[in-house]
């Protein structure tokens, strides 16, 4: 069964691309423990167990919350026992892969690059466990890394940016700055320039992924410089670029912003233009599936094809960007599709033992 390719029937922009089945699912604020914390709560050896660890609240409307969201569409769809942790440093990650696969977890998501080492640890001591790292690098036989392809949607977020943008320059707000963070802005800056090649596209990378504060003055000072386009690839501390772009306005700027991870143009509906997010539900599902199959194996490489990421305009902002543009857009994503449009990336994936690596 391969799920990818389901769309819902969302009423979305016609320059949207495939709608991405992306799933709302409530009380996305509710504790860890609300989720199952504690691996041996309700404990069934007879049915599959999943479990989920981020190292930032699910309650930033981004990264996170894509996870949660599909970890229980996980357990809606399948019956699986789902249980979700917040783990903050190295040790924790440690500590929450041996606690999980002890008890009988045989699926364990880690969400993010930083999940890489502990989960090749964990793999080495745990064989017959599954180990999955959002945006990881390394494979083995039981460590999978899904490779998101967010690059390409950024890129189409870049050409809409460029098409706006009035004073020529425009921001990007990272987080810390790892290979598939930095993959997206260079693949922005990429979009951007092939609209406008002479736009100045500023960077700034504030070390933390949750920073609201941080976030809301590195966009502050982008705005200072004149920038009146920004993206961010942060996960809670994207309220801080979206607070930041509404005081410019209600101080009597033009300015805009995207989002980025998940489709947020509800997050901040009066200032975000569009999305470059990641369909991390259905994905997650479809890894549970492949799982379940037998047939799971990395990497995992998703991108715009069967519509793992796109690109989302605003339906509440239509028109700011012009039709032609958003008919540029349509091209660019059909040529990258059709394998015609290289999108720069960052490869961060490692070679698996006993491959040569690429030049």
């Amino acid at each position: 069964m391969n799920v990818m390719n389901r769309y819902s029937s969302q009423t979305r922009s016609p320059h949207a691309g495939p709608v991405l089945p992306l799933v709302l699912l409530p009380a996305l604020s509710l504790s860890v423990a609300a989720c199952g914390s504690d691996p041996d709560a309700g404990a069934d050896a007879d049915t599959p167990a999943v479990a989920l660890l981020t190292a930032g609240p699910v309650s930033d409307a981004g990264w996170y919350a894509g996870a949660y969201e599909g970890l229980q569409l996980i357990g809606d769809s399948l019956g699986f026992r789902v249980s979700h942790q917040q783990t903050r440093t190295p040790a924790e990650f440690d500590e929450a892969f041996i606690s999980y696969a002890e008890s009988g977890y045989g699926l364990i998501f880690g969400h993010g690059f930083e999940y890489q080492d502990a989960a090749s640890r964990a793999g080495e001591m745990y064989p017959d466990v599954t180990f999955v790292v959002s945006s990881g690098s390394r494979s083995s036989s039981n460590v999978v890394p899904i490779i998101f392809g967010l690059h390409e949607a950024s890129y189409l977020a870049g050409m809409a940016a460029g098409s706006v943008t009035q004073s020529g320059t425009v921001g990007m707000v990272g987080g810390v700055e790892i290979p598939s963070a930095k993959g997206t802005f260079i693949a922005f800056e990429a979009g951007v320039k092939a609209v406008m090649p002479d736009a100045v596209v500023l960077e700034t990378f504030i070390g933390s992924w949750d920073d609201v504060s941080a976030a809301k003055e590195a966009a502050a000072a982008q705005l200072r410089q004149g920038a009146d386009v920004l993206i961010h690839n942060v996960d809670a501390a994207s309220f801080g670029v979206f607070q930041a772009v509404r005081e410019a306005r209600e101080g009597g700027r033009t300015a805009w912003a995207f989002g980025m991870n998940r489709d947020q143009n509800d997050v901040a509906p009066d200032v975000i233009l569009g999305s470059a997010a990641i369909n991390i539900p259905t994905i997650f599902l479809q890894t549970a599936l492949d799982w379940q199959a037998g047939t799971l194996s990395g990497p995992t490489i998703t991108g715009l094809v069967g519509g793992s990421v796109e690109f989302v305009p605003s339906p509440a902002h239509e028109g700011v960007i012009p039709a032609d543009a958003l008919a540029r857009i349509d091209e660019a994503r059909a040529a990258i599709v059709a394998g015609t449009l290289d999108v720069p990336a960052i490869d961060f994936l490692e070679p698996a033992a006993g491959e040569t690596p690429s030049s």
